[in-house]
């Protein structure tokens, strides 16, 4: 299932749908994870993933509507939940850039930078990005507390640069 985003970015459609039938089918056949040799991804990482590879072929609407699914499956301020609102927010930053800078935000007020993975990391430096060019309600709030984050802390305390 994790091959699925990077099938996508890859332009490797037909390879990604596969990927993606797969997972459905494993999902279906075991909802719970129990089956020997399942990783136990559920519901709401289906729909992260397939809102990633959305995003990454372009399709924002179908992006933003499995964000939202799996966004609204995950307790709020884990990594989950971190990870779908980040997605959702690069679906709707070309067109509710407003909003997508106040998603990070949620996620930057919710997660304390300690907590942050490098992959929530990440999708905040790809919005930013994304938000640059767009003067909006929200966005200059954005960018100036990822301007301000601190630098990740490895597993002995380490600031890295």
């Amino acid at each position: 299932m994790g091959a699925l985003p990077s099938l996508a970015q890859q332009g490797r459609d037909r390879e990604a749908s596969t990927a993606l039938e797969e997972a459905l089918n494993e999902l279906e056949a075991d909802p719970v994870g129990e089956a020997p040799g399942r990783f136990g991804f559920d519901a709401a990482e289906l729909a992260l993933h397939q809102a990633e590879a959305d995003l990454a072929l372009g399709r924002n609407e179908q992006a933003r509507s499995r964000a939202e699914v799996s966004a609204a499956a995950c307790t709020i301020g884990t990594p989950g939940w971190a990870a779908a609102t980040l997605a959702l927010a690069l679906a709707e930053a070309s067109t509710q850039p407003s909003d997508a800078a106040q998603r990070g935000l949620d996620v930057l007020d919710r997660v304390p930078p300690s907590r942050l993975r490098s992959t929530a990391r990440a999708r905040l430096g790809r919005l930013d990005v994304l938000l640059a060019a767009r003067p909006a309600d929200h966005v200059a709030d954005l960018r100036e507390r990822l301007r301000v984050l601190p630098p990740p802390v490895d597993t002995h305390g380490v600031a890295s640069t």
